[in-house]
């Protein structure tokens, strides 16, 4: 269709050094795309400078990246989605190849990818964000079997169906994680296209502590591990205590079959509950992957029912605009 709409996001806190030279690039790579700046409570003139820059913008009061995407979500109409973050960092010059590879149908997600050409190991020095996206990103490739190079990136594509089917749960940053796990464990088309990352101009500083939002991260992946594995998740705490179980037990039945007796008491009543809680935390695992099994099987029967609502909506649009 020749009249589908782009929407371009870009939550904003405190940008105002850069947000007028980001939306000037975005206007200027895809001069037909509505341009939205949702400003989550800045203290400076960020929301003034992108209105008088001809952006729509909007205020949220909720703080944290997560929760002004989740509204942003929730908002705007369009039949694609690129976000981006309003520090500068990020090139518009490479929107036109994200929006090609949804409108292609060859994605449902894509993924601006920093890491792959090295210019954000180059760009950005700030300790230990090197390790902390090799972590996430290992993690999440081994939980999924898959091949993602950058998990983090804040420079995303999205088709409408993605949009409209994406349960935000995150109020953070962790967002960007939750678009991972999410579009791997639903089966989503991923394509990452490198980009060329740049490191924020002189004076604009990172919203983002390394330290604490690091542990948010990974908190963040243990949670949907629990939540979309739990048979896995559940099993390999299962396994801890049942070696400890078998550590504190086998004295005790060496002892037993030599003797005929136990004089280990404590340790005999210790493996006894290792071994209890080992059983209850696998049948724990089974029964919530049987919760999580059939939630998948609601999640793709309405995801169905969006896709045929969807596909009445671009007949409705084709015949109004003949």
């Amino acid at each position: 269709m020749n009249n589908e709409k782009i929407a371009i996001l870009i939550p904003c806190y405190n940008e105002s050094l850069t947000i007028k030279k980001v939306i000037n690039d975005f206007q200027r790579e895809l001069p037909g795309a509505a341009i939205y700046v949702y400003d989550n409570n800045s203290t400076d003139n960020t929301y003034e400078i992108a209105l008088n820059e001809g952006a729509i913008v909007k205020k949220e009061p909720r703080q944290g990246k997560g929760n002004v995407i989740r509204q942003m979500f929730f908002d705007i109409e369009a039949d694609y989605y690129l976000m981006v973050d309003g520090d500068d960092t990020y090139p518009a010059e490479n929107s036109k190849e994200l929006i090609a590879a949804l409108k292609e149908g060859r994605a449902d997600m894509v993924i601006g990818d920093r890491l792959s050409n090295g210019t954000y190991f180059n760009e950005n020095k700030r300790a230990f964000h090197d390790f902390g996206n090799n972590l996430v990103k290992n993690s999440i490739n081994r939980l999924y079997q898959a091949d993602i190079k950058d998990v983090m990136t804040g420079y995303r594509g999205f088709n409408r169906m993605f949009v409209k089917s994406f349960p935000v749960m995150s109020s953070g940053f962790q967002i960007e994680t939750e678009f991972t796990i999410h579009a791997l464990d639903k089966r989503f088309k991923l394509v990452e296209i490198p980009i060329d990352y740049r490191d924020r101009p002189e004076g604009s500083e990172s919203k983002l502590d390394t330290y604490s939002d690091g542990i948010k991260v990974l908190l963040t992946i243990l949670k949907m591990f629990k939540d979309y594995k739990p048979l896995l998740f559940f099993s390999v705490i299962s396994l801890i205590f049942f070696l400890f179980g078998l550590i504190f037990g086998v004295p005790v039945i060496n002892e037993f079959v030599r003797t005929g007796f136990i004089t280990k008491v404590p340790s005999s009543i210790l493996a006894t509950g290792l071994m209890v809680f080992s059983l209850l935390l696998l049948i724990t695992g089974l029964i919530l992957d049987t919760v999580v099994t059939n939630a998948k099987k609601e999640y793709e029967l309405n995801l169905y029912r969006l896709y045929e609502e969807e596909s009445k909506r671009e007949k409705n649009i084709i015949s109004l605009t003949k």
